[in-house]
C-alpha cells in the first residue's frame, strides 16, 4: 500500500497560480497511476487529472485543461500538479489519490488518498 501526503495548497487571488506535491511513501510508487481530486463545500468530490506510471499519460476535467498541468519524478516519488490562472470555482480541498490503471483512477476506484490540501482563490 501507498502513503501519499499533499502539500502546497494555500490562498491565492484570481489569475494566480499554485503548485501542489503529493509524496509518496511505500512499495512502487511508481507502479501506480497517481491523479487529483477535489471537493468543494456541499458538492461531490470530481476528478481532476491523473498521470501515468512512466508520465507518458495524462488526463484532465475539461474545466481544467489548458490551465493545469500535472507531472511526476519517479526518482523523488512525487507527482506535481502546477495551477495557473485560478479561478474562484477551483476552491476547494485537493487530494491525491493512487490507483492501478489509468479507467480505475478516472472511476474514483482508488488504492490510496491522501489527505487533502485546501487550495483557496478569492477574487
Amino acid at each position: 500500500q501507498v502513503q501519499l501526503v499533499e502539500s502546497g495548497g494555500g490562498l491565492v487571488q484570481a489569475g494566480g497560480s499554485l503548485r501542489l506535491s503529493c509524496a509518496g511513501s511505500g512499495r512502487s510508487f511508481s507502479a501506480y497511476v497517481v491523479g487529483w481530486f477535489r471537493q468543494a463545500p456541499g458538492k461531490e468530490r470530481e476528478f481532476v487529472s491523473a498521470i501515468s506510471w512512466r508520465g507518458t499519460v495524462t488526463d484532465y476535467q475539461d474545466s481544467v485543461k489548458g490551465r493545469f498541468t500535472i507531472s511526476r519524478d519517479n526518482d523523488k516519488n512525487t507527482v506535481y500538479l502546477q495551477m495557473n490562472s485560478l479561478k474562484p470555482e477551483d476552491t476547494a480541498v485537493y487530494l491525491c489519490a493512487a490507483a492501478l490503471n489509468r479507467d480505475a483512477m478516472i472511476q474514483g476506484r482508488v488504492r490510496s488518498w491522501g489527505q487533502g490540501t485546501q487550495v483557496t482563490v478569492y477574487s
